[in-house]
């Protein structure tokens, strides 16, 4: 027998030990210390076990499924049960739970206040507590639901452990039998050994959930810094290639102005003089919109707030762009409006935003189309529209249409410039105001944009 001890073999030795005779046998006293003997190795033995998985870097679920099956024959439990401490200590949630051959009621994810509850009581003084008859305690206290759930189970007694780290309470272990008084007898040393080895697995769970939730950030971190990057090199990409070609026709004007050699008459000269203006005003709407995004990227987007007349404001949007519209046989049309309705606005931004959409809804519009400007009233605000008679957003486009340098499959027609970036800040604009801004097409069958404004 203490051979099989030397070697590790516990089984053997228990069997040894049974299979002596009664005349062979010490006195009882020196039996029941080598029965001890032989229990507390073999306790020894699995703790042992325990410890390399955890120090091996198991996952905490592939342990305490290992320590349901290989600690059963040591300690009576029919179920194991973990719960963690969450919300500062403030709650008690489980983690995991096995119960062979029944069906489980209080499952992972099972939440509970800790304050008030004989849990906390278990924290306090650091002690197991054990109770030998679940019925009758849930006849004393029928607003435990936990135990409501675990009697439900088919459990009858139960002996729960706290789980301590470096004197920081993690949570609770908890042993539950299906006969009643399974731990009225017993010592309830092993059960400690076994939550203060669970509990270090705890905490090592706890700091690679605290590594992995900085890994993830840092992640996120990584993709916005790439997000900002790419958005830089899209700014530079616009820059250089909407910057590039006024610029040359600007210099390619005034070459021709200031060479002797070209005779320019009047006319010329005006045509020229009048693109190099057409040209100029381009290229200050670019930077407008770059700096417009930049501004709102870095949130400093500042509203100047004041009551507005909507159905003025829209009244003189829909005349000022029919002017611009007229030469390209576009009518812009202002649809009945309702009776004069206030809003709080920034007067500059909603210029801003109405001028992009009916700009873009004209841009669209084919020769002897028109533009829909509407509004209309509803509890909670105004909504208002621009429809157009153009050639429809296709669906894949649609979803990008509101982000900054989104690279969309259409194109505008008639070969005329956009930045691209109009829909991105009005969004923003509109957004700033509390409303929502979107649009509504069917390829092939025009556009409406629409955005909502609070009373």
């Amino acid at each position: 027998m203490l051979t099989c001890l030397q070697q590790g073999d516990y089984e053997g030795a228990q069997a040894a030990l049974a299979s002596l005779s009664p005349d062979d046998r010490l006195d009882e006293v020196l039996c029941a210390l080598l029965e001890t003997l032989v229990q507390r190795a073999r306790e020894a033995g699995r703790f042992e076990q325990l410890l390399r998985r955890i120090n091996s870097g198991l996952l905490l679920d592939d342990i305490l499924n290992n320590v349901y099956t290989d600690f059963r024959d040591l300690i009576p439990y029919d179920r194991l049960g973990l719960s963690l401490l969450e919300d500062g200590g403030q709650t008690v949630r489980a983690r995991w739970g096995r119960l062979d051959g029944g069906k489980m009621y209080l499952r992972r994810g099972y939440a509970a206040p800790l304050a008030g509850s004989s849990l906390q009581a278990i924290l306090e003084t650091g002690q197991p507590r054990i109770l030998n008859d679940l019925p009758a305690y849930l006849a004393q206290k029928p607003s435990s639901e936990s135990t409501r759930l675990i009697v439900a189970e088919g459990m009858r007694s139960s002996l729960t452990c706290p789980l301590m780290a470096e004197g920081r309470p993690l949570g609770f272990l908890f042993f539950s039998s299906a006969s009643p008084n399974t731990y009225r007898d017993v010592h309830v040393e092993a059960f400690l050994r076994l939550a203060d080895h669970l509990a270090v697995a705890v905490a090592r769970g706890h700091l690679t959930s605290q590594l992995s939730v900085q890994k993830r950030a840092a992640e996120r971190q990584n993709r916005t810094l790439d997000r900002l990057n790419a958005q830089k090199n899209a700014f530079l990409g616009i820059a250089a290639h909407d910057l590039r070609g006024p610029l040359s026709l600007v210099e390619m004007s005034t070459a021709i102005l200031l060479d002797p050699q070209f005779e320019v008459s009047a006319d010329d000269e005006k045509v020229l003089l009048q693109d190099m203006r057409a040209q100029a005003r381009h290229m200050m709407a670019l930077i407008d919109d770059l700096l417009d995004v930049a501004v709102i990227e870095q949130g400093q987007l500042r509203l100047r707030q004041e009551a507005l007349d909507l159905c003025q404001v829209l009244a003189e949007s829909a005349e000022r762009h029919q002017r611009l519209a007229q030469p390209k046989g576009v009518r812009v049309v202002l649809n009945p409006l309702p009776a004069a309705g206030i809003v709080h606005a920034d007067p500059q931004r909603l210029r801003q935003v109405l001028d992009n959409l009916i700009s873009n809804a004209v841009r669209h519009s084919p020769p002897g189309g028109s533009v829909q400007l509407a509004a209309e009233q509803h509890e909670l605000g105004w909504r208002v529209t621009v429809r157009d008679d153009g050639p429809g957003i296709p669906w894949d486009d649609q979803p990008k249409l509101f982000q900054p340098f989104a690279q969309l499959s259409a194109r505008p027609p008639r070969n005329e410039r956009s930045t691209g970036l109009g829909l991105a800040i009005a969004r923003q604009v509109i957004q700033a105001h509390g409303g929502q801004i979107g649009v509504e097409s069917v390829p092939g069958h025009g556009a409406t944009f629409w955005f909502t404004l609070p009373a």
